[in-house]
């Protein structure tokens, strides 16, 4: 089984202005498929990988040969973000969240703006490359929290379902925002995917890592 590198959800010129067509097309054509390519290449010098899907290979590094764990680490990261980052943005999405999700945002940060600000500032915290997430715990009542991750990590590694992420490394806004990573951050809420991120909240009760850790390419459709 080979590691598939997923269609965009839209065109690559459906985020514009917010993302512009060639950062799009860059970073979805040459960075993620780079992170599949490797995963394949992986795959063929190590042929215990074989039929794992990319959300087992991230989840289970204890069950990775030693030598392999870091480069599977990398680029099974690389892929499962990626794909998540895609899907949490569409040209037609409503401009805040709704529902269940709604609520769940006012009662854990106080209001949708506090932790629009709240997020916006995380991520203009993070030095160099990395991610900042919306993510539910797995324990705790459930509680929705930001977090930000260095590299390809994922919140999953610590036990938390990701409900919305946003991609900090600087290929994701440099051709059109060179350094301004705040203009970026800024006009990226006009494309969130508000109904995808209401679809992740509603399957992300106590029981979804581990959902993810087994079924992880049918759950969230990475291969």
């Amino acid at each position: 089984m080979k590691h598939l590198l997923p269609a965009l959800p839209f065109d690559t010129a459906a985020l514009e202005p917010h993302i512009d067509a060639r950062t799009l097309a860059l970073h979805h054509g040459k960075h993620h498929a780079g992170y599949v390519a490797q995963l394949n290449a992986l795959v063929e010098q190590y042929p215990e990988l074989e039929g794992r899907s990319a959300a087992w290979l991230l989840l289970n590094p204890g069950k990775l040969a030693e030598e392999a764990r870091v480069a599977v680490r990398n680029a099974a990261g690389g892929h499962v973000n990626h794909s998540l980052y895609w899907r949490a943005m569409s040209a037609r999405g409503a401009r805040e969240p709704s529902g269940r999700l709604a609520d769940a945002i006012a009662r854990n940060f106080g209001s949708f703006e506090t932790f629009r600000t709240r997020f916006e500032e995380a991520a203009a915290a993070v030095l160099g490359s990395g991610w900042v997430w919306l993510a539910r715990a797995q324990q705790n009542g459930g509680l929705l929290r930001i977090f930000t991750t260095s590299g390809h990590a994922n919140p999953l590694l610590q036990g938390h379902f990701p409900i919305l992420v946003n991609d900090l490394w600087e290929h994701a806004y440099y051709i059109k925002h060179e350094n301004r990573r705040d203009e970026y951050l800024e006009g990226w809420w006009a494309v969130v995917d508000w109904d995808e991120a209401a679809r992740r909240f509603e399957s992300s009760d106590h029981t979804a890592v581990n959902r993810w850790a087994t079924e992880g390419n049918m759950l969230l459709e990475v291969a």
